[in-house]
């Protein structure tokens, strides 16, 4: 996986982030989701460094990078806080500007630093997600059923550790597998590098520190950029899996438009983990995308 890649971490925020770069071209900043890491991007990374600068980073809490100790009111796993640690690994990495991907929790990372950092993202995809303040008011029995661990991590330290950590690949096995695509697009190296970080106590409770910040100080930022009209100011592109939660509960386009000033979006024919269900019709989608 990720050959011409190299590894390195860089100390940013208050923390260490683990990344790969390869390339050459504008910066393509590449952010995963849950309970995955940067491996996600192992199918498309290589065809993407042939036209870009791709940096694959971990986010905090997630994979090689740092895992602090929640804080009581879980600002340090804020969006706004891990939308920092990335803006300052690439500002680190000589890059001002750049584009930006993420699918998942690495979505919510991503549209909070476009919020918060308009100057610094040049185009945003956002994969197989709605809003976060959208899908927990909007939540159905279908979506509470569906993504249950949107509310069993959020419970307080250390219930949720405790029972996870006893079992991490029935955990993992459940969570990627238990989706419209089972396990089939889940590569031996992929499921064996989520299983290695997943297994790390740290890891665990970095994961429910992002759900808990997700669903407290995240949705305050949220209202308040709401109420303060403002929007991604970027263009931006938003793919989701047809055969997904995200198409079944939401309107994705809809919510879009409420944070967002100019929105394309469609529906890929897999379910939620594009980029390793889908990576042609990814790749098809993307490339024109940022480079027009």
């Amino acid at each position: 996986m990720f050959s011409g890649f190299e590894k390195h971490a860089a100390e940013v925020n208050g923390t260490h982030i683990n990344y790969v770069r390869s390339g050459n071209g504008p910066a393509l900043l590449l952010l995963h989701g849950h309970p995955q890491t940067h491996v996600i991007w192992h199918k498309v990374a290589e065809e993407l460094a042939q036209h870009f600068t791709v940096i694959a980073a971990d986010l905090r809490g997630y994979g090689d990078s740092g895992k602090p100790v929640g804080l009581a009111d879980h600002s340090n796993y804020a969006k706004r806080t891990m939308g920092q640690d990335q803006i300052d690994l690439m500002e680190t990495l000589g890059f001002k500007q750049f584009l930006l991907m993420g699918h998942d929790r690495g979505g919510r990372t991503a549209y909070r630093m476009a919020l918060d950092h308009p100057d610094a993202i040049l185009k945003l995809v956002l994969l197989d997600i709605a809003p976060t303040l959208a899908m927990y008011e909007k939540t159905t029995m279908a979506f509470a059923s569906a993504y249950y661990h949107w509310f069993f991590l959020i419970r307080p330290a250390p219930f949720p550790e405790t029972l996870l950590s006893a079992n991490p690949e029935a955990y993992l096995e459940h969570t990627i597998g238990g989706r419209s695509a089972g396990l089939g697009p889940f590569t031996t190296e992929a499921y064996a590098e989520y299983l290695r970080c997943l297994s790390d106590p740290a890891t665990v409770h970095g994961i429910c520190e992002d759900y808990r910040a997700s669903a407290s100080i995240d949705l305050e930022h949220e209202r308040k950029d709401l109420a303060d009209g403002r929007k991604i100011q970027c263009d931006t592109l938003v793919l989701w899996g047809k055969h997904g939660v995200i198409e079944k509960c939401f309107d994705p386009l809809r919510e879009w438009q409420h944070l967002a000033k100019s929105v394309t979006a469609k529906a890929l024919d897999c379910g939620h983990y594009i980029p390793e269900e889908a990576p042609e019709a990814l790749m098809a989608e993307v490339m024109p995308f940022f480079t027009t």
